[in-house]
């Protein structure tokens, strides 16, 4: 598969809608379940939507997964992100020194994206990232891996074995 057909294309607003929508579905996991501290993929698939696929980071350091993926599901991954909670104005993102995201070798475009404010239990949120989208994979087995460093020490290193069946 190229490149070209693997990008998702989105726009900015679609790319923050997927960014709150990837917050709550990550968030809204009791802390044995949490896809982030997950370092196997075992949880992976735990409330997932239909209509997109989310992977996850990890709070810093190195992840290898393996989950199955419905064909015919984009993918949505944070390659490095942040959120708070509002009434705060503003968060200080990090200062981005490395975000890169490959399937199967082949570089993925890494793009910015910022969600509009949203409700997730009892507080309004944003969430920011670097983040990268995968079309629709043909059924197979796919290697997606992404690594970011930010400029305060924080380094995040996934890979996931995927099977798209």
């Amino acid at each position: 598969m190229k490149v070209q057909e693997a990008d998702w294309k989105l726009s900015d607003d679609e790319g923050g809608e997927l960014a709150a929508r990837w917050y709550k579905w990550a968030r809204s996991a009791p802390p044995w379940l949490d896809p982030i501290k997950d370092r196997e993929g075992k949880h992976a698939s735990r409330r997932q939507p239909k209509d997109v696929w989310f992977l996850a980071g990890t709070f810093g350091g190195r992840a290898v997964r393996h989950c199955t993926v419905p064909a015919g599901t984009p993918v949505f991954l944070p390659v490095i992100n942040s959120w708070w909670s509002l009434p705060v104005k503003w968060h200080s993102t990090p200062e981005v020194v490395t975000a890169t995201a490959h399937l199967d070798g082949v570089p993925l475009e890494v793009r910015e994206f910022l969600s509009p404010a949203f409700h997730h239990r009892l507080w309004f949120h944003r969430c920011w990232g670097m983040w990268s989208a995968i079309a629709p994979l043909p059924p197979g087995k796919y290697v997606v891996d992404f690594r970011a460093e930010a400029d305060y020490g924080f380094v995040l290193d996934v890979v996931y074995h995927l099977t798209v069946e």
